[in-house]
């Protein structure tokens, strides 16, 4: 039985009417047997015993406060004009306690801050605050409260703990480049212990979305457009995470999935827009990273997503909350909402006529915790008392926040060591593990032997554009004890070898404030001067590094109307295709360096550069990674895990397609501008056709698949061997291939290596047309390669 099943099973016991009033009896007894202490508060009894003892003596207004939070409202709970807590204020504003503290790290609710827009624009308390602040309301929950139930803090952790002087990690979308998984459960397993070291004990993340619309403004934060892909950084993420077993161990955190589900495919690219997708489509492609992580992990929270899908947003859909989610994949943890996301049926979707009504339909369809303010939920006891949500209900919210609780380890030991949390966070071993994760994130586009450059053969060396000299961390990110920016790593690479000049070439928008609403594009005449200067810099060079993307505003998640994230163009924005130009025609070596958070589709630059080096938005050490990488230190072996468009006007664009897409367009080329798996090396790898351990399975049957991937080059280096499958002819239309399975190796040169892969039931099956999951007989092809455009093909009978 799985961690979900189990947990599930116990927690349905636990909120049965009949098990919760023979708990009032039994736990009177444990009470009097424990000389007088409960037995919730003895740590040998097994957690749903606690929790079904706590929950027996709790008042409806108790049971409610837990499944709120406090962001904005930390202001009833903090000293008048300040950010300490104090106890006082908190027990006149919340006789009852409450559940969650949103974001201990940051100042929301302070002076000053409780109407900014946004969680960055609060800013971030110090290190050692954070933990005071963590401590003191724990201190007050624990011994000032009537049942002394600790507070839950959470925290953002996409791509390192979104807290000052934490680790700043490459951004998802790059780490899922590296098609690395042990590389993404050493990176969430520190980031786990530096959010854990601080008193947190929930992180949001990680997000498996699949994205399929670069103009949406979070694509930064997803693992890319394939389910499969998607789910295997997932799994690998929450392991990472959480560890193994449903009670939190030393340095971990639990985890929240999100956000379920459509959220990559919006309406017109635009943030929380529709959905408009079917249910065959949900479970083809984007129910099956949540169903692998809720399958392989005991994911311990999962987040709805603002869209709707087929009229029902996903904070109301019983069908996605239940009867998939809890129902068919047997989910046992807690079910948090999005930010506002609640209020949002009321103001957004009109599927309420108020917030009251909000919360009824939310926690009615499945959600059990409101963040970040529990705006709606407040209302939940009046909306017992009318009979319009059952306590039965209540009580099951209720006991899967108190079950994280004690699995947490909260009642044992709530508290923070800010000596040991400064100790671990962003220390040498953090920073050696963001160094080696930007390398292995770094994924070369193009290159016609320019790359890598040799130190010292080119006198000097022109780094210029907007990227150049700022280390661009991405959305949800702070601020980390040190950053390298490209021009600082390309310094200390070329010390006392070459000399190195700069110049800014454009400035991309005028303010890099990544919390400021509005976002305004750099004066153009500015830029055309910064261009002119860029070019007399340029011309004294040997060879020219341009730095250009994009920046933490012009891409990101549009949040609210008056803070927009999403685009209708792809290409580069202002005058950083000018500045291309300019350059090139200066007839010098010119290699890109590709500093961003959507897909590089950059058709004119891509046509003329001498190389491309995608470096996604890198991490705090980055600018070390792409130094390396450019002079040949590392070779770059990351693949891109999106398709590139060439133009929006192809979007959606995917590589996992049916056959009847893609017909063409009159004057355009309807290829994408690179594929999905695509990634080159300096050196050469030779993929042999696949070999299968049987030519005929059964429905139910596996299959070996046996790879040869030879290094042919000069070079050391990683290659991704990506495994695809396609169902010849099937009772409803299937894509023309499906990434399976996949293997990242390094290899030094002339070094060869066998890889096995099994493909069991998962790689094979479909939903028919009475929405069946099963494996029809038929032919399958196999196929091997670099990318998922250049395969080898083995065919496989299923009988």
């Amino acid at each position: 039985m799985s961690i979900g099943i189990a947990r599930r099973q116990a927690l349905g016991w636990l909120a049965s009417g009949s098990v919760l009033a023979a708990s009032a009896a039994s736990s009177s007894a444990a009470f009097a047997r424990g000389a007088g202490r409960p037995l919730y508060k003895d740590a040998t009894q097994p957690a749903e015993a606690r929790v079904r003892d706590l929950l027996s003596r709790m008042t409806l207004e108790e049971k409610v406060a837990q499944m709120i939070a406090l962001w904005a409202t930390k202001k009833d709970v903090m000293v008048e004009g300040g950010l300490d807590f104090d106890p006082a204020r908190a027990s006149r504003a919340y006789p009852a306690s409450f559940g969650q503290i949103t974001r201990p790290s940051d100042r929301r609710g302070g002076p000053a801050v409780a109407d900014v827009a946004g969680g960055t624009g609060a800013r971030w308390r110090t290190p050692e605050d954070t933990v005071k602040f963590v401590n003191a309301v724990q201190r007050w929950a624990t011994t000032q409260t009537r049942l002394g139930i600790p507070v839950l803090f959470h925290e953002e952790s996409l791509h390192g703990y979104m807290a000052t002087d934490a680790t700043m990690f490459p951004q998802a979308i790059a780490l899922a480049g590296s098609f690395d998984r042990d590389l993404m459960r050493d990176v969430q397993g520190v980031i786990a212990r530096e959010v854990r070291a601080r008193g947190v004990h929930l992180a949001l993340s990680p997000v498996v979305d699949i994205a399929r619309d670069p103009r949406w403004g979070r694509i930064e934060e997803t693992f890319g457009e394939d389910p499969y892909l998607c789910g295997e950084m997932g799994v690998a993420a929450v392991q990472g995470l959480q560890g193994e077993g449903d009670v939190l161990k030393p340095g971990k955190v639990f985890a929240t999935l999100k956000h379920m589900t459509g959220h990559g495919q919006p309406q017109s690219g635009t943030n929380v827009g529709p959905a408009p997708i079917s249910e065959r489509e949900l479970r083809e492609n984007f129910f099956p990273p949540f169903r692998a992580v809720v399958g392989r992990t005991g994911i311990e929270a999962v987040m709805p997503s603002y869209n709707e899908i087929d009229g029902v947003p996903s904070h109301a859909n019983r069908w996605l909350l239940q009867d998939v989610l809890r129902g068919e994949w047997k989910f046992g943890g807690i079910v948090v909402s999005d930010y506002t996301a609640i209020d949002e049926l009321a103001t957004i979707h009109h599927v309420a006529p108020d917030v009251r009504a909000a919360g009824v339909i939310a926690v009615n369809a499945g959600v059990d915790s409101e963040l970040p303010d529990g705006a709606t939920f407040r209302h939940l006891v009046d909306a017992v008392r009318a009979g319009e949500v059952s306590e039965a209900r209540i009580d099951e919210a209720c006991a899967r926040m108190l079950s994280l609780k004690f699995r947490a380890g909260l009642f044992e030991n709530p508290y923070a060591d800010f000596a040991a949390a400064d100790r671990i966070t962003g220390n040498a071993e953090a920073r050696a593990l963001a160094l080696e994760a930007a390398r292995k994130s770094l994924c070369l586009l193009s290159n016609d032997g320019t790359l890598p450059l040799k130190p010292g053969a080119h006198p000097t060396v022109a780094v210029i554009g907007p990227n150049a000299a700022i280390a661009r961390l991405g959305g949800y990110s702070s601020t980390p004890r040190q950053a390298v920016s490209l021009l600082d790593g390309v310094r200390a690479k070329l010390a006392g070898k070459a000399e190195v000049v700069h110049a800014q070439g454009v400035f991309i928008t005028r303010s890099e404030d990544r919390s400021a609403d509005e976002v305004l594009l750099a004066d153009p005449a500015e830029n055309h001067r910064l261009i002119a200067e860029a070019v007399a810099i340029a011309r004294k060079a040997d060879v020219i590094l341009l730095a250009i993307g994009d920046t933490e505003q012009t891409s990101r998640e549009g949040f609210a109307k008056n803070h927009l994230g999403d685009r209708t163009s792809v290409d580069l924005v202002g005058e950083q295709n000018a500045l291309f130009d300019a350059l090139h025609a200066l007839g010098k070596p010119i290699v890109v360096v590709a500093i961003n958070g959507r897909p590089p589709s950059w058709p004119g630059v891509a046509a003329k550069a001498n190389a491309v080096l995608l470096c996604w938005y890198p991490g705090q050490e980055g600018g070390t990674a792409m130094a390396d990488a450019l002079f040949g230190d590392v070779n770059p072996g990351a693949k891109l895990p999106v398709s590139v468009v060439r133009d929006a006007g192809q979007i959606p664009l995917f590589y996992n397609r049916k056959p009847s897409s893609r017909r063409g367009y009159l004057f355009e080329d309807a290829a994408p501008l690179f594929p999905f798996g695509h990634g080159l090396s300096y050196t050469r790898f030779d993929i042999g056709a696949p070999r299968l351990s049987a030519a005929r399975i059964g429905v139910d049957g596996s299959v070996t698949v046996e790879v040869d991937v030879r290094n042919i080059g000069d070079r050391a280096g990683d290659e991704v061997v990506q495994i695809y499958v396609r169902d010849q002819l099937s009772s409803v239309t299937r894509p023309l291939k499906e990434l399976k399975q996949f293997a990242r190796v390094t290899l030094a040169p002339g070094e060869a290596r066998t890889l096995r892969f099994t493909l069991g039931r998962y790689a094979f099956a479909l939903w028919n047309e009475a929405m069946e999951e099963v494996v029809e007989p038929g032919r399958f092809d196999i196929m091997a390669g670099p990318d998922s455009e250049h395969l080898k093909t083995a065919i496989l009978e299923i009988a």
